[in-house]
């Protein structure tokens, strides 16, 4: 019976073997053929179709989506529906990244004349330089592994990781090569957290308009109060006479205005707000507004144009509600 000591020691062994198995990946990322590979998939009009089977098949499925994602146009077909109809996907100015650690693929080997046929070149992944698929590939990049983590030398695990590593490889030396920005990437991940973050802009959350809110800076105390309460923000932009934003009265204030027992129905708000607040431009991204207000350690921001007049206003919940935090 196995015990957590023994537990640990495999799966450091495991880690180990791995981490192997990576330094020696080194080698071949740095051959000729991985740089060729590079530009022939830089140099393609059309898209990276990725084949693997098995556990190389789900190893090409995260390939694919990593390209995608990253600025190369790229998805996965399963070589064993490909012979029955899927191949028809593939156009003349694509290009295979075709994976099988064996290089013996049956599947894809199939393939193989009538992709020839078509002149579609194909970059093959594998752990034998001397396979078939290597052979008949255009280009051919090595993932050959000293030894699998599985003491058995059976399931698939230094070879895919090391498969997954070279894809990963690939990916980012073509996104850097073509310049590949955080705003492009933004564009392809449109859903979830990762997108708000990246395409949410200030004026896309901020509070504007009827629901701004704002006082001029020669009320009292207690008017203000009416405002913050009414627009539910905990704070009010105070301005002058040409709308030109002087300071800040927040919830924090009020509370430093009672200690400090000062008349709240005769003391004007321009005596007790915060002058040279803390403002926000309405076109920088939502996630900026936020290191903003975590930076100076404030739970809200005056947004100002560039006459320094508010146009808008936000504060945490609002960050947490659009999803940026």
């Amino acid at each position: 019976m196995a015990n957590q000591t023994q537990f640990r020691q495999w799966g450091r062994k495991v880690i180990d073997i791995e981490k192997a198995a990576l330094e020696h990946l080194y080698q071949f990322v740095d051959s000729e053929a991985f740089g060729q590979a590079c530009e022939l998939i830089l140099q393609c009009k059309g898209k990276v179709i990725v084949m693997g089977m098995g556990k190389s098949g789900h190893i090409g499925n995260k390939i694919s989506a990593t390209f995608a994602s990253t600025g190369t146009p790229a998805f996965f077909v399963h070589p064993g529906e490909a012979s029955h109809g899927d191949l028809g996907a593939l156009a003349k100015n694509d290009i295979i990244l075709a994976i099988s650690n064996s290089g013996e693929s049956s599947e894809i080997l199939t393939l193989m004349p009538v992709i020839q046929r078509m002149g579609v070149p194909v970059i093959a992944v594998t752990g034998k330089p001397d396979s078939n698929m290597a052979k008949l590939a255009k280009l051919h990049l090595c993932i050959e592994v000293p030894e699998e983590a599985c003491p058995l030398g059976l399931a698939p695990t230094s070879s895919t990781t090391a498969t997954l590593v070279m894809g990963d490889a690939l990916a980012v030396a073509l996104l850097q090569a073509k310049g590949f920005t955080r705003d492009d990437f933004a564009l392809s991940h449109p859903g979830g957290s990762l997108g708000r973050k990246l395409l949410l802009k200030v004026n896309d959350v901020m509070h504007q308009g009827g629901d701004l809110p704002l006082v001029k800076q020669n009320i009292c105390i207690t008017e203000a109060l009416y405002e913050i309460s009414n627009k539910g923000l905990g704070m009010t932009a105070v301005v002058d006479d040409n709308n030109v934003l002087v300071g800040i009265f927040t919830d924090g204030d009020l509370r430093r205005v009672i200690d400090a027992e000062v008349n709240l129905r005769t003391t004007p708000i321009s005596h007790v707000m915060t002058k040279h607040c803390v403002t926000s431009p309405a076109n920088i991204l939502a996630a900026q507004a936020l290191q903003i207000m975590d930076e100076k350690n404030i739970n809200g921001l005056i947004v100002v144009n560039e006459q320094h007049q508010p146009i808008g206003a936000l504060n945490m919940l609002d960050m947490v509600k659009a999803g940026v935090i």
